[in-house]
């Protein structure tokens, strides 16, 4: 070839080289209430052979927590790379109505990569024949920032490149009403509860619930690659807290804070499985850091990529009428938990878990009759243990509590000074309770 025609070329080549690679769109895709429940999980009585084979093309992660065990507290920290304790969203449904922003310096994640010059959208509306709508979810504790997305419908998707967007599924969340298909007397129930036919409905109608996630995350998949979006589209899955059950949601066990997290990026192999501790506000950073953004210092979250934490951490506090303070710290085996309200049940009145988990109530009817097994009937009891501590490789359903032996005293107490530590290093705001006039909105009673 003359040097005449291959100038061209070259030009050519060395200008594709100069040019930078588009930036990847994001895909959150976000399930309620939800465990790690599906088949590339081990669940049996479950059908999910699409995030299954996400699973397959992806990362799946075996040790993901969020940092609270319900959503809007939950929310409002994996949407800034913040605890919520941090930021003052510790409290469930809190700040709604008086006017409180987040702190100097702390915004949402679609914010930053607005800035970065990608669309935002929380997506409602998806095309019509895909049959059903997202729920726009936020949730946050706090007044909710200006312009939080940019947009909310699929179809501003292709023309709004790279963008960032999230799809939220309720069918996890109370109350369940996908079509029946898994076979209450084949799940399989965890030994804190029951093995009654109305434990096993519940479980199998949870089941049945994510079959039909699954359904519509096959939508979703689908539409990505109709629409030509699925080759520069990073997809990501994971649940906005731990399962709908009575000792999982609003508790602070592995089961209240733990979420399948599943990721799968073009052009990297997948079939992996990733067993690191993370953390829910580890998304925020590591997604910055993929659109190219330098990630700002204050985020107390960690790009996920670059190394495992030692320690994970978590909080509960006031959860509708329901006043309580839990602290807890998780390392690679054990889970240290400190009760700050040991004086109060487990099973404090909450009108939401009495009306919406049958469970919740059969407890109570099965302890006033004598029949629960000593794991059963820990709930039941009129007040808690102020320390819990778990062997997480010996006793993986939490049903165990160590922290009154005396040969796990140093375990105990290096685990709780590392809880302290944190405590104080994040700036803890649920060092102290809510002000009176706030819990009585949420018409919750005073703590003793």
């Amino acid at each position: 070839m003359s040097m005449k025609r291959l100038l061209p070329l070259l030009l050519l080549l060395l200008g594709a080289a100069a040019r930078p690679a588009a930036k990847p769109n994001i895909l959150w895709l976000i399930a309620e209430d939800f465990g790690p429940h599906l088949g590339c999980y081990g669940t049996k009585e479950v059908w999910t052979p699409n995030l299954d084979q996400l699973a397959k093309d992806g990362v799946r992660y075996t040790r993901f927590f969020t940092t609270a065990p319900v959503c809007s507290p939950s929310r409002s920290a994996f949407m800034t790379g913040m605890y919520q304790t941090t930021i003052g969203a510790h409290n469930h449904r809190s700040h709604r109505d008086d006017d409180y922003p987040l702190p100097d310096g702390v915004k949402l994640i679609s914010h930053r990569m607005h800035d970065a010059g990608y669309f935002t959208a929380n997506i409602v509306e998806m095309p019509k024949e895909s049959g059903f709508k997202g729920t726009g979810k936020n949730d946050w504790n706090f007044t909710e920032p200006k312009n939080s997305w940019d947009g909310k419908r699929w179809d501003e998707l292709k023309d709004r490149q790279p963008f960032f967007a999230q799809v939220n599924f309720q069918e996890t969340h109370r109350k369940y009403h996908a079509p029946a298909k898994a076979d209450p007397d084949k799940v399989e129930i965890p030994p804190y509860y029951p093995d009654h036919p109305v434990t096993r409905k519940d479980w199998a109608q949870y089941l049945d619930s994510t079959t039909e996630l699954d359904r519509k995350v096959g939508v979703i998949l689908k539409q990505l690659e109709a629409d030509g979006l699925a080759g520069n589209t990073i997809v990501v899955f994971h649940g906005d807290h731990g399962a709908s059950h009575v000792r999982a949601k609003q508790f602070c066990y592995d089961t209240g804070f733990i979420t399948p997290l599943i990721i799968r990026r073009p052009g990297v192999p997948g079939g992996k499985v990733d067993a690191r501790l993370l953390m829910a506000i580890d998304l925020a950073p590591t997604f910055l850091s993929i659109a190219g953004v330098e990630v700002p210092e204050s985020l107390q979250g960690k790009v996920l990529f670059d190394a495992a934490r030692e320690y994970v951490f978590g909080a509960r506090d006031r959860c509708d009428e329901t006043v309580f303070r839990f602290r807890t710290v998780r390392d690679a085996r054990y889970r240290y938990i400190r009760n700050f309200t040991p004086e109060r049940p487990f099973l404090q009145a909450n009108k939401y878990k009495e009306n919406s988990y049958p469970v919740w109530n059969l407890l109570k009817d099965l302890h006033a009759q004598g029949k629960l097994t000593p794991e059963q009937d820990v709930l039941c009891g009129p007040t808690m243990p102020a320390e819990e501590l778990y062997d997480l490789d010996a006793d993986p359903h939490e049903v165990k509590n160590l922290a009154a032996l005396p040969e796990q005293q140093a375990l105990r107490d290096r685990l709780s000074r590392v809880l302290e530590k944190w405590i104080e290093e994040s700036n803890d705001q649920g060092r102290t309770f809510e002000p009176e006039d706030v819990q009585k909105r949420a018409g919750a009673t005073k703590p003793k």
